[in-house]
């Protein structure tokens, strides 16, 4: 099965031997230092450095922006899809939620929006994707607000000791 592993930092070596990824985007604050993990190749691991926020203008923290999401963007449309994408963060229920649903529509941009995100929802009942990866990805992505609006439906995800991994697969994967 091809789609996107979802989880915190703490868990992405385990993540990526067991699902064999080779490719990451590491969506983290600026001096968060942390160890690729080796079967990551380094020329397909994506950092963009931000904090979980969802408006600018809050200090020395760093707001996800519009180059974050093309980069992510640009990414996960060289991904060769051999393997799961392996997207973190910290906590992996907030910035990795949203890359991997903006991941998913840029790979396969044919897809529901409302569709996705309630796959979403039932394989991570913990997501609450970051509004501003959401609304930039719409924008960029051209989805006329139904991004947001999908991912508005889904409301806030159940509270969570942020442990928790999940594997959101491709529309078209018919393994899923």
């Amino acid at each position: 099965m091809t789609g996107f592993v979802v989880g915190p930092l703490e868990k992405i070596a385990e993540l990526a031997v067991r699902h064999r990824s080779t490719e990451m985007v590491s969506l983290i604050a600026e001096n968060q230092d942390f160890h690729r993990p080796g079967v990551i190749r380094a020329e397909r691991h994506l950092k963009l450095k931000m904090n979980d926020i969802a408006f600018a203008g809050t200090g020395n923290l760093i707001a996800p922006a519009e180059e974050h999401v093309s980069q992510l963007i640009d990414f996960a449309q060289d991904w060769d899809q051999s393997a799961p994408l392996l997207i973190h963060c910290w906590m992996g229920v907030s910035r990795s939620p949203a890359a991997a649903l903006i991941a998913c529509l840029a790979v396969d941009p044919h897809q529901d929006e409302f569709d996705l995100a309630g796959r979403l929802r039932k394989v991570a009942p913990h997501a609450t994707p970051n509004t501003r990866l959401i609304e930039f990805g719409d924008r960029i992505l051209k989805r006329d607000g139904r991004l947001v609006a999908a991912v508005k439906s889904m409301g806030r995800g159940a509270d969570t000791d942020g442990r928790a991994s999940f594997m959101l697969p491709l529309c078209g994967d018919p393994n899923s």
